[in-house]
């Protein structure tokens, strides 16, 4: 590749049965300014006619077709085999970009070969003025496990008055709008084919840094996303793939020091919640956390069962919040970032 004019950047959407996200908010896509950006659609065997809108609507849109729904995670596993670039922006179908995105994007992760990947500040399209579910401004996690980020924690949504406008480490980027270097992607095995859907971003990028590299989110880039298009909050599909994901995701990571009271902990905590889902009337969540919980246990006794090359404390790690999110949030009633540490 060719870095005179400076580095190539893919733009690289996976599309499932998305025609109206496409028709919607690809034309954004196709303004980016970035000097020679490319725009690659991946369908994962849609049965709408998300192809054909390509072709005739869009046609200097590059396309790569699956041959199956693999999903988020072995669909773009797939797709970035085909596709040639110092970078990848990885970018749902359901976000809206703005004017000079990607510049400040890649203009961080140019600045050190340890610089990895990079996630934009990601608001709201339904409330412009508040931060979205899937990555608000940078992820972070708890000692234990559970995802949180800088403006959102659990279903606590803050509005963007500015408090999270510096660049900064972070611990996971958003799948929503990841910006990767292609070889630290290909090196690093991409994301976790088992996964399917859900925490195969905060896997890779726990994994990133296990392996000395850094994640970061550029809050002078802005993008809105609708979020929930496929499986919105709530869905028992996503509750059990968060569950079961999550505690993968755990067990390939922790050091063994940690790994042995961490995960049996976490199952508890899980159980608690379960159990004030069902005494809530909420039967379905019950069901797809202890169905998340077996799939765990069948997991580790599978061929897919396997840990990371690395071996630091999650502790050691950037944007890790040291304590409980779940006692702060729901005991002492912290419900916001800041707050967490006093602030």
């Amino acid at each position: 590749m060719n870095r005179q004019n400076g580095p190539s950047v893919a733009i690289v959407i996976l599309n499932w049965n998305g025609r109206h996200f496409l028709e919607q908010f690809l034309p954004a896509v196709l303004t980016t300014s970035y000097p020679g950006v490319r725009v690659v659609v991946a369908d994962n065997a849609s049965t709408d006619d998300s192809v054909e809108l390509l072709r005739t609507g869009f046609p200097q849109v590059e396309r790569v077709a699956l041959p199956a729904n693999y999903g988020f995670a072995r669909g773009y596993n797939e797709a970035l085999r085909s596709v040639q670039a110092d970078y990848y922006a990885l970018l749902n179908s359901d976000v809206e970009v703005t004017a000079g995105w990607l510049e400040p994007i890649i203009d961080l992760l140019e600045q050190d070969k340890r610089n990895a990947a990079c996630q934009p500040k990601i608001r709201s399209f339904n409330r412009p003025d508040h931060f979205e579910y899937a990555g608000a401004a940078g992820g972070w996690i708890d000692a234990f496990g559970y995802p949180f980020s800088r403006g959102r924690i659990f279903d606590t949504v803050e509005k963007d008055s500015g408090s999270y406008d510096e660049p900064r480490q972070i611990f996971w980027a958003s799948g929503a709008a990841f910006v990767v270097k292609s070889n630290v992607y290909h090196e690093l095995g991409g994301f976790d084919n088992f996964f399917f859907a859900h925490q195969e971003e905060i896997d890779l990028c726990w994994r990133m840094q296990l392996e000395g590299y850094r994640v970061f989110c550029q809050p002078r880039s802005i993008v809105y996303h609708v979020g929930g298009g496929m499986l919105p909050q709530g869905n028992a599909r996503k509750t059990f793939l968060n569950f079961r994901n999550n505690m993968i995701m755990l067990a390939k990571n922790l050091t063994w020091s940690e790994l042995w009271w961490k995960i049996p902990f976490r199952m508890g905590l899980d159980q608690v919640s379960a159990v004030r889902s069902l005494l809530s009337g909420n039967g379905r969540t019950f069901r797809a956390v202890i169905r998340g919980h077996l799939a765990f246990i069948s997991w580790m006794f599978s061929k897919h069962a396997v840990r990371a090359r690395g071996s630091r404390p999650l502790a050691n790690l950037e944007g890790v919040y040291r304590g409980n999110i779940a006692w702060q949030y729901f005991v002492r009633k912290r419900r916001t970032f800041r707050e967490l540490f006093g602030s």
